[in-house]
């Protein structure tokens, strides 16, 4: 990483282990991280009773029930399957604003939330993603594989414009395998950001996403005349901002926000949004504490 933020700190290793504790603290008794899936076979977890049928593997009928019941009665067992979990990072220039960097701040969530996934043996793959290029980490396994994850999020930097819908057609065309996946990002597209979600909708893809802001975003403390700067596209504007105009943006800005999370919930799209200013250990708590991550 060229900027003189750390990501990865030794307080923040600490965290990662607190973390993933009091996630399974949080989902004790729910199926999480290995996933079952709706097919039968023969595999680790019981599941049920069938009675016996001409053709069945006889190894698997219960002589215990046959000996108490007088009926031939099959097991039947619950395949595991594991998750594949894709993170999508924003890594556009307009992630690199603020203080800490909202980029800083989305290496941190992704790294938490898969060693999270690891540790439970999930597949996890990280994407860093702009307008065209989409800079990947193919799919890990394990929990000794977040070093590898830490390593990769450390060298991502911000640049490069955000084009939502390009960015993510060039994404579900290299993957193959549906899963979960976790969208980390300002999601500031110029064109929006229905058509690019629409895109991993329609793979049938879950989808889970962490909107990140900056506080000075919402309610920025400027009044006079000033000179613009697109950080994406360095297009400038020369501009006098005065009490109405400042109303005006912070209402827009609150109304895409709005829009945003309108439309994650009537998709039925997770969605959680953060300031970085919250802790990302809150936020990772908050995500696993309305269920949202994983069901």
């Amino acid at each position: 990483m060229n900027n003189t933020q750390s990501a990865f700190d030794s307080e923040f290793l600490k965290k990662l282990e607190y973390l993933y504790i009091v996630s399974k603290k949080i989902f004790a008794g729910r199926i999480k991280a290995e996933r079952r899936s709706t097919r039968r076979g023969v595999s680790v977890e019981f599941a049920d009773y069938r009675n016996y049928t001409a053709g069945d593997d006889f190894r698997y009928i219960d002589w215990n029930a046959f000996a108490r019941l007088d009926e031939l009665l099959l097991k039947l067992y619950e395949e595991r399957e594991d998750l594949h979990i894709y993170f999508l990072v924003d890594a556009s220039q307009s992630m690199t604003y603020g203080e800490p960097q909202k980029l800083l701040y989305a290496k941190r969530v992704a790294a938490a939330l898969a060693y999270i996934s690891l540790s439970n043996l999930d597949r996890v793959s990280i994407t860093a993603f702009t307008d065209r290029d989409l800079n990947r980490l193919p799919t890990e396994r394990g929990k000794g594989k977040i070093f590898t994850v830490l390593d990769f999020l450390d060298r991502i930097d911000g640049a490069g414009e955000t084009d939502l819908e390009n960015a993510f057609r060039n994404f579900v065309h290299t993957t193959k395998r549906r899963g979960l996946i976790v969208l980390i990002s300002d999601l500031f597209d110029p064109r929006g950001f229905t058509d690019g979600l629409n895109v991993l909708q329609f793979q049938k893809h879950d989808l889970f996403v962490v909107h990140i802001i900056d506080e000075k975003e919402a309610d920025p403390n400027l009044r006079g005349d000033y000179h613009l700067v697109d950080v994406e596209t360095d297009n400038l504007r020369p501009v006098t901002i005065n009490e109405n105009h400042l109303k005006r943006y912070k209402a827009l800005f609150q109304q895409y926000c709005d829009d945003l999370r309108r439309y994650c919930v009537q998709r039925e799209i997770g969605f959680i949004r953060t300031s970085t200013q919250l802790p990302f250990d809150e936020l990772i708590l908050r995500i696993f504490r309305m269920g949202g991550f994983v069901s």
